[in-house]
């Protein structure tokens, strides 16, 4: 049987909100462990330690301190009782990463389609509920309740529904489907703004890429998810759990989305950074060959690829960090500024691990080749030190080989003692001074 308030329109269940708000959700926060439980997801691959999805305000900024100046780069990331500040362990297996790996970029074509479209009031924050795409005109018409759509790897008909449903431009639709897009932020003119970021995740020892490209309105927010990324499911539970930032509107959950996709950047940058301290031990042991400078070449290009990744989501910060109302720009509340700049903040925190990372990486390549040269400066130094050695006798050798009748040594009746004790006498010699010497 279904419920009284199921009967409901959504408008008419928003107004019951907002005049009895003794029924809104009371704020509960949960525990670091509960949020590194996503919901079941088939069209995603499966969630993985290097990858944790975590909670955004769960946590404060003095406990995303690491310890250690170099503790971003390598990974180090615990608390004084051992414990994982951010990213807590599961029982899943962290993947590891190969560096001989490709760089793949996840496309999808609408096989495992998921859309989700919830209402929220605009006054309260609270869910109204689940909607269908064709109630969506119907909801818009209530000033008091903004929409956010949900979708994942979506069909031509689905995008073409929500296009007509939400007046959405159609060059953003093309871009939003463009393949290898670079991160942006763009507006076109109908109080909307259209953003594309880059989602990264580390599966299956291999970086994977993909997009989210993000629709906002003064009433809605649309999120279009392809490639690999985690579920925003996580996103959408912990909006829940703030009805009050809700009230900024469509704003927040962008602030939410971009926020969980830059704090996904660090896990990757150190699951390298502790490859790459593994293959800084390997430079200086005596099994080292060409095979390790092979994989510190492929880790500086994953590395080059990331950082274009990433750096361009500043130019996205810096523009609701900066914005200013124009005519083809919509306003959106001030109070949400100061969560762009706790966004680029965490952005810059993994653009530090990447360059770090990079230059770690150089030092340890030219490390690698000046550990190479001298071991074949070793190797020159032994072969002219034994050739030094062996020529002595070679030269006595070639003298009394030769055919002279008056060589008045030959009738010495112990010639032949006296040249080899002369010659062992001059290479003992020779070779304790090149062992004094470390050529030897």
């Amino acid at each position: 049987m279904t419920p009284p308030h199921q009967n409901k329109n959504l408008s008419e269940r928003s107004d019951d909100l907002l005049e009895h708000p003794t029924q809104t959700t009371q704020h509960v926060t949960l525990p670091l462990a509960s949020t590194l439980n996503p919901p079941h997801d088939m069209s995603t691959d499966s969630f993985t330690l290097a990858n944790a999805d975590v909670m955004y305000d769960e946590i404060t900024d003095e406990e995303l301190d690491l310890h250690g100046d170099d503790s971003y780069i390598y990974g180090e990331n615990y608390d004084d009782d051992g414990t994982v500040e951010v990213y807590a362990p599961t029982d899943v297996p962290p993947p590891e990463y190969n560096p001989e790996a490709e760089i793949t970029e996840d496309r999808f074509k609408g096989k495992n389609e998921i859309a989700n479209c919830f209402a929220y009031s605009r006054k309260s924050g609270e869910k109204i509920g689940e909607i269908k795409l064709d109630d969506v005109r119907r909801e818009l018409s209530n000033n008091n309740v903004f929409v956010w759509v949900g979708l994942h790897d979506p069909s031509i008909e689905t995008i073409r529904e929500v296009q007509e449903a939400f007046d959405l431009h159609e060059l953003a639709i093309e871009d939003a489907f463009a393949e290898h897009q670079r991160a942006k932020v763009e507006s076109y003119g109908n109080d909307s703004v259209f953003v594309v970021v880059r989602t990264a995740k580390l599966t299956e020892n291999t970086i994977r890429y993909g997009t989210t490209a993000i629709f906002m309105g003064k009433q809605y927010i649309i999120t279009i998810r392809q490639g690999a990324s985690h579920s925003y499911q996580s996103v959408r539970d912990f909006c829940h759990r703030r009805p009050e930032k809700l009230r900024l509107g469509p704003i927040f959950v962008l602030h939410a989305i971009l926020d969980f996709i830059v704090d996904n950047y660090l896990p990757i940058t150190e699951k390298l950074g502790r490859y790459l301290r593994e293959q800084e031990r390997e430079i200086f042991s005596e099994n080292f060959n060409k095979h390790t400078l092979r994989n510190l070449y492929e880790l500086k290009s994953q590395l080059v690829h990331m950082r274009a990744v990433i750096l361009p989501v500043q130019d996205i910060c810096n523009f609701f960090i900066n914005h200013k109302k124009t005519d083809l720009i919509p306003s959106f509340p001030s109070q949400a500024k100061p969560y762009f700049r706790d966004v680029n903040d965490h952005l810059l925190r993994a653009l530090d691990a990447v360059n770090g990372l990079n230059e770690m990486l150089s030092v340890a390549m030219d490390t690698y080749m000046a550990v190479v040269n001298t071991g074949q400066n070793d190797v020159v130094r032994k072969l002219a030190a034994w050739a030094g050695i062996l020529a002595v006798p070679t030269a006595v050798a070639g003298i009394y080989g030769m055919n002279f009748e008056n060589m008045p040594e030959l009738k010495m009746h112990y010639a032949y003692y006296v040249l080899l004790a002369v010659i062992l006498t001059i290479c003992f010699t020779l070779y304790y001074r090149f062992k004094k010497a470390g050529w030897l």
